[in-house]
């Protein structure tokens, strides 16, 4: 099995720490508000790698983290006049939701961070105490003079970053370097806090994940994952932080999946073209969001529109209807033994098996293990049919069934309200479906009355105005 490794840029064969185990941590989102369409991608690309693993006989101990203390959580509880605690129990709830609609299978473990302050604490005393940190009034700070090795994940030197330094890291006097960055940071007024030797106050980003995986994975973890806007400053600066204070090497290997773009723009509120998943999920389906994250290789760019996911939505429809018929046939089959040709047929099957997980071994290339799951429904719907022999059929669904479920592809889960919609929310729908006529969007009209209808609801319009009832 080959991996494509960030840090070394290259494709690399996969050698666990242990055998038939393996160590992986995920970067998971900060809890301040639903999900949106992009934070979708990783959760289900390396819950797919995940899988993978575990369908070829490994034990993976996957761990996916929330941050739940941080600048946006707290400024959403000050606008909202609650505390911190309710905001990331609402929306840690919500993006459990979410992420369960998508099949994905819960982390073995999901620290928070806020849970996990005395380990933070200790890694950077360990920090200051090596010389690799230090404090300027309450402040802890990372030196990264001190570590030769700064850059290697995303490749760039200390005086690369000098000179092309951000915005996004403020200059402060009181830093040793202008690439220094904050392990400890006194609390301001209205903010959670938390004891240490230092000051009251809070981490700073990068190190909670660093304590995080030490805690559930050890010094050295297999796989580090997470998107590309990871590798700089964040995944860079968790390197740093770990190798210093546990003297090995953090991860083994580095997975980072590719953004996403809306009709091919960045994603922005500023741009009009923000998607949250629940949105789309409950628009066009959870699986078939899967399915069209799927559909290209994780490293690749991938770009959503109305016309592609439609088409996606198309695509599963083929997969699902070729299983409904697998199931057809074997439920009403009388014919017990194999013929001949089915003899022979047979044979093929081992091809599709042995192309499906020669894709997948190639860096999870699970585009191309898609096309040989339409090469199986094109052979399923040609010769395991009605007719056919019910041990034919059996072994033709039993493969197609292994190599969807590898892929998470086929579930029945058509959103997070499990009662259905309720009045005001049908309403709602009716309300945009009016705005797209309006607008002679007359797709999107069509989306959304296609979209209530597999929801239960029908919609007519009357002079009156439009009605709708249940079925």
């Amino acid at each position: 099995m080959k991996i494509y490794n960030t840090l070394t840029k290259q494709k690399e064969e996969f050698k666990p720490i242990e055998p038939h185990k393996v160590r992986m941590y995920v970067c998971g989102p900060t809890v301040y508000n639903l999900i949106h369409i992009g934070n979708a991608r990783p959760y289900i690309v390396f819950d797919t790698v995940r899988r993978y693993f575990e369908s070829v006989g490994y034990e993976v101990n996957y761990v996916q983290n929330f941050t739940d203390v941080d600048d946006k959580i707290i400024k959403k509880a000050n606008e909202e006049g609650r505390s911190t605690n309710e905001v990331v129990t609402q929306y840690i709830e919500e993006t459990l939701k979410d992420v369960n609609n998508l099949n994905v299978t819960p982390a073995t473990h999901h620290p928070r961070v806020t849970e996990e302050m005395d380990r933070i604490i200790e890694m950077i005393k360990e920090l200051i105490e090596k010389g690799y940190a230090y404090e300027i009034n309450g402040t802890v700070y990372f030196d990264t003079a001190a570590f030769e090795q700064y850059g290697k994940l995303s490749k760039k030197v200390l005086e690369e970053l000098e000179a092309g330094r951000s915005e996004r890291v403020a200059l402060t006097e009181e830093k040793k370097n202008h690439m220094d960055f904050v392990l400890w940071k006194p609390k301001k007024e209205g903010e959670p806090y938390w004891e240490s030797p230092w000051s009251n106050g809070r981490p700073g980003w990068h190190i909670e994940c660093s304590a995080m995986a030490k805690r559930y994975l050890g010094d050295t973890i297999d796989i580090h994952a997470g998107g590309e806007d990871l590798v700089f400053p964040h995944h860079e600066n968790e390197i740093a932080q770990s190798e210093c204070a546990n003297g090995k090497e953090f991860a083994h290997y580095w997975m980072h999946n590719a953004f996403l773009n809306i009709d091919n723009k960045k994603m922005s509120k500023s741009l009009g073209n923000f998607k949250t998943l629940r949105d789309v999920g409950e628009m066009y389906g959870y699986d078939v969001v899967r399915f069209f994250m799927l559909n290209a290789h994780y490293r690749s760019p991938l770009n959503f529109s109305a016309e592609l996911i439609e088409s996606a939505k198309n695509s599963l429809e083929r997969i699902k209807n070729a299983k409904a018929t697998l199931s057809f046939a074997l439920e009403h089959s009388q014919i017990a033994d194999l013929t001949e040709e089915e003899k022979a047929l047979l044979k093929e099957l081992d091809g599709f098996k042995a192309r499906f997980h020669e894709h997948m071994e190639d860096d999870f290339n699970t585009a191309d293990a898609i096309s040989i799951i339409f090469e199986l429904v094109k052979f399923a719907n040609t010769y395991a049919k009605e007719g056919a022999s019910k041990p034919f059929v059996e072994a033709v669904l039993k493969l197609f069934n292994e190599l969807t479920d590898i892929l998470g592809l086929i579930y029945d889960r058509k959103g997070n309200n499990e009662d259905g919609l309720s009045d005001e929310e049908i309403k709602e729908y009716i309300e945009k479906r009016t705005a797209a006529k309006k607008a002679r969007d007359f797709a999107e009209a069509d989306r959304i009355r296609d979209f209530l209808k597999d929801q239960g609801v029908l919609i007519e319009d009357t002079r009156e105005g439009v009605r709708f009832k249940r079925i």
